[in-house]
This record gives C-alpha cells, structure tokens and sequence, in this order.
C-alpha cells in the first residue's frame, strides 16, 4: 500500500459565469506536497460572456472586478504548470473537472479525489456533505488569512485542503478506495 504522502497533489477550486456551461472567472489552487499544504495561488479572468448577477451574489465577483483581468489564454500556460501534480483534489470534483476540461483544451487531468465523495464515505452519518458543513464540523476555517471568504476561490481551495488532509491523514482509505466507479465523469476517475 502506497502512503498517501508519497504523491503530490493540487486542490482546485472553480468560481464561474453563470452560464450554461459556466465559463472560469476565478481559479485557485492549492498544492499538497509530502502531505503538508503550500501556498495557494489563484487567478482572476474575464469570461467571454458576462458574469450573470446571482452568480455575483453567490461568489461576490462583477463584471466590473474581472473587467482589466486577462483572458484564461494569457494565463494558460501557467494554470497548466500549477496543475501539474500526481493527483487533484476537489469538493463535488465533476463540477471543477468539467470547467477545467472545456476551458483549457489539451489538458489532461491526473488522478482525481473529490473531497464529498471521501468524506461520504469516511463520516456517515452527517446531515449533509456541503463544503461548509464540514468545514463548521472540523474548524477548518481557522487561522485562515484575512480577506477569504466562502465562495472564492482560494478560500474553498484551502479549507478543501485541509479537509483532503485532514480525511487522509485518519485513514488509509485512499488505497482502498482506489478503482471504484465515478459518479459523473468523462475520461479520468473521480474517486472517493
């Protein structure tokens, strides 16, 4: 059995546009090395189409904020350079996997855990598996830097590190839950 340590990782988090598909407006990322979190880093960009105005009120970013941001093809190459990992990590993983799939052609994703799924599997019992239940349930906010809030990226990336880190360093389930089916996936596995 592999330690769970052994591996790099890249936590992400997507905000989008509000459209159907959604378009990036905002990424971070998150690496995990020797199983001790690093620094995120993250990008503003502006969409081809205009932020809708519930996707503003849910992650607080306007039309106005992304307005002098460059486009995601001026920062491609190093988005695909901080993705460069052994496997990825994301809460409810389909929905940033398939923001990343369309919005970076060519890309392809490595081995993916979505923090939902595990947590799913390794806490029954919980009245639901939402980001911020669990990060209420494990204090995961804490110590956090001033200025992130819930529903941008680099907040999500991190408390969802910290709570990959967290589910993993408990148990050695992410052998075990290696190979099971994916919920929604198109080419690369979305494990527990």
């Amino acid at each position: 059995m592999t330690d769970w340590t052994t591996l790099t990782y890249v936590v992400v988090d997507v905000e989008g546009n509000g459209h159907q598909p959604p378009e990036l407006v905002e990424l971070a990322v998150v690496p995990i090395r020797s199983g001790v979190i690093g620094e995120p880093v993250s990008w503003l960009v502006k969409p081809g189409h205009p932020i809708k105005p519930f996707a503003t009120k849910i992650h607080g970013l306007s039309n106005q904020d992304v307005a002098a941001c460059p486009l995601l093809a001026d920062v491609s190459a190093q988005v695909a350079a901080a993705l460069d990992a052994d496997a990825l990590v994301a809460h409810t993983a389909y929905v940033d996997m398939a923001v990343l799939r369309r919005e970076l052609p060519g890309w392809k994703a490595p081995e993916v855990f979505d923090t939902l799924k595990l947590a799913r599997r390794l806490i029954p019992g919980m009245r639901n598996y939402q980001l911020s239940t669990l990060v209420e349930r494990f204090q995961l906010a804490e110590d956090l830097p001033d200025g992130l809030r819930p529903h941008r990226a680099t907040y999500d990336a991190l408390v969802a590190a910290r709570l990959f880190v967290h589910l993993a360093s408990r148990t050695s389930a992410l052998e075990e839950l290696r190979g099971q089916p994916p919920e929604k996936s198109d080419d690369a596995p979305v494990l527990f």
